[in-house]
């Protein structure tokens, strides 16, 4: 039975596991969950306790939370070892910066689009504020992380945590010049063509972005 992805192009927890998706050249449909789509919405609903997408169903099997959806794609559909190694070893520090991506890069930012959404001409400025301040350690512990990350010629879990949440997270607060290396692995990144290819198909909904997305990327 084909594969079935639920989400929406322009949610970064979607990208992540599209990234995998298209990396792998593996057959999937693709559900919008959208007030068009109900019937999408109710599956959404029925995976996981907040009924957050994306959501992979696999023939009876519904797997929600990104990072599980690609530890599921590595599991049964990928080729070996190619988004998440077989040594123990390098899969534990692999996950390990997956985390700091969705919890130390990704979760600020959503914190600072939040308080757009909850009120856009009045955000509680001190709360974005702190996002912007753990965004700017997190970028620099990524700087002297890419220092000694050996880059795969192929997409792995990290990219796909990576690309992301780096697209947004400088949307909202730029990587700055003292961060040379995660400047350019970002540009790197959205060069990648199944990173390429979510940057496109979530371009229609850039004017919905709650802070006004810049005329870049």
């Amino acid at each position: 039975m084909r594969l079935e992805l639920f989400g929406h192009p322009f949610s970064s927890y979607t990208w992540k596991a599209l990234i995998a998706l298209y990396a792998e050249g593996i057959a999937f449909t693709f559900r919008m969950v959208d007030g068009e789509h109900p019937e999408n919405g109710q599956a959404v609903q029925s995976a996981g306790p907040l009924g957050k997408f994306p959501v992979l169903r696999d023939g009876g099997k519904l797997v929600f939370e990104a990072t599980a959806i690609i530890e599921h794609l590595s599991n049964h559909h990928a080729a070996a070892g190619a988004l998440i190694p077989a040594d123990p070893d390098a899969a534990l520090t692999m996950r390990m910066v997956d985390r700091v991506f969705d919890n130390y890069v990704m979760d600020p930012m959503a914190d600072a689009v939040g308080e757009y959404l909850r009120d856009g001409k009045n955000p509680d400025h001190a709360r974005v504020e702190e996002a912007r301040g753990k965004l700017e350690r997190s970028y620099a512990w990524l700087e002297g992380w890419l220092a000694s990350y050996p880059q795969p010629d192929h997409v792995t879990l990290i990219e796909c945590a990576a690309a992301p949440s780096l697209f947004y997270a400088d949307w909202v607060h730029p990587i700055g010049e003292p961060y040379p290396r995660l400047r350019q692995w970002r540009a790197h990144l959205l060069q990648l063509p199944p990173v390429a290819r979510c940057v496109e198909e979530a371009r229609p909904y850039r004017p919905f972005f709650p802070l006004g997305a810049p005329d870049r990327d």
